[in-house]
């Protein structure tokens, strides 16, 4: 067993357009002040990184991660939610995605374009020294989760024969440089739980660098068994945002939320602590099952401050990190052995 790395902090949600929270450095020296030891770059984020430079230069990701750590703030990982959500997109979310992507963009240069975005991401984690990156699938299928009307035979394996297409050369670029592409399973892509994720393996040839960046709240959400999912896809977590939810369904709404706003709805993600995930199991089967990469808070709440959410975060983290055991409870009654020893306490 390993320990977890942690805690540190997804910056996405937190940086503004005023300091400390407009440049990268401001706001590490903040998470640092609250006891935050790496951050998550949103690799789409020009506040904080220049991702063309990063890609093709090592003296400017060296540069970075120099002025970092005199802040006490290591660079653990880069988000690619934003390239990996409009590599593969149904035409209907063009207009509501239209943030993501460049303006007069068509859907082949918008796929184009992502695809290019990817493998700066790829090449600016192998600068970094990095080894996993989060991101989103994208997909063509999410409006018919629900099979009414029935869905056509063949339809949803020509969804992901599709989608499998455009990440495959994607995910060899990755492979070839050490990489991993952690998907974040998330409702509004088509990789959003394990049988999804499992038909994705099956369609790219149960690709090496195809992980997941584990996350309990969106399955506590599709009150999907998030802690069983550990032990069925441990060798494939290579990521983990540590993220909270509640679920508390009434006579008028459920899974599927009538359309009301997230303060209404009744599932809805909170801040570490306030939800009804299982943190205490989730570090231990985690720990358990050998992941050592880095616990990293993604705030998002729609009742608590993100400035407060960040402050509990990194010691709620801190406190559920588990220092992986190196012996055995009952070394001290244990005795030397050899084969012969053996036989005779079996009788043979």
């Amino acid at each position: 067993m390993k320990t977890i790395k942690g805690p540190a902090i997804f910056l996405a949600q937190f940086l503004r357009d005023y300091a400390p929270y407009d440049t990268l450095d401001g706001i590490c020296v903040w998470v640092a002040s609250l006891g935050y030891k790496g951050v998550q770059i949103p690799a789409w984020e020009k506040r904080a990184i220049d991702i063309d430079t990063a890609a093709e230069s090592k003296t400017y990701c060296d540069e970075l991660k120099g002025r970092l750590i005199e802040k006490g703030i290591e660079v653990v990982e880069l988000g690619g939610y934003v390239q990996g959500q409009t590599l593969a997109m149904h035409p209907a979310y063009l207009e509501m995605f239209s943030g993501f992507y460049p303006k007069g963009m068509n859907e082949k240069q918008i796929t184009g374009w992502a695809s290019e975005e990817l493998a700066k991401v790829v090449k600016a984690s192998v600068n970094f020294g990095l080894k996993n990156i989060s991101t989103l699938s994208g997909g063509f299928a999410w409006h018919t989760l629900y099979p009414w009307p029935q869905r056509p035979d063949g339809l949803i394996d020509e969804a992901f024969d599709e989608l499998s297409k455009r990440w495959k050369p994607v995910l060899d670029l990755a492979h070839q440089n050490g990489i991993t592409f952690g998907y974040e399973l998330h409702p509004g892509s088509d990789l959003f739980d394990g049988a999804t994720y499992e038909l994705f393996l099956e369609k790219t040839g149960n690709h090496p660098s195809a992980c997941i960046t584990y996350d309990p709240s969106h399955f506590l959400l599709q009150q999907l068994d998030y802690l069983q999912f550990i032990e069925l896809f441990a060798d494939r977590i290579t990521g983990f945002h540590v993220k909270d939810a509640e679920f508390n369904p009434t006579g008028k709404a459920g899974v599927y939320g009538g359309y009301l706003p997230w303060v209404e709805r009744p599932g809805r993600f909170r801040s570490l602590g306030d939800g009804q995930v299982d943190f205490k199991r989730v570090f231990s089967l985690l720990t358990q099952y050998g992941f050592d990469g880095w616990a990293i808070l993604e705030w998002e709440c729609c009742i608590k401050s993100p400035e407060q959410g960040a402050a509990e975060g990194a010691p709620f983290i801190k406190e559920h990190i588990i220092q992986a055991t190196e012996v055995a409870f009952d070394d001290f009654v244990g005795q030397k052995t050899d084969r012969d020893r053996n036989r005779r306490i079996l009788g043979i």
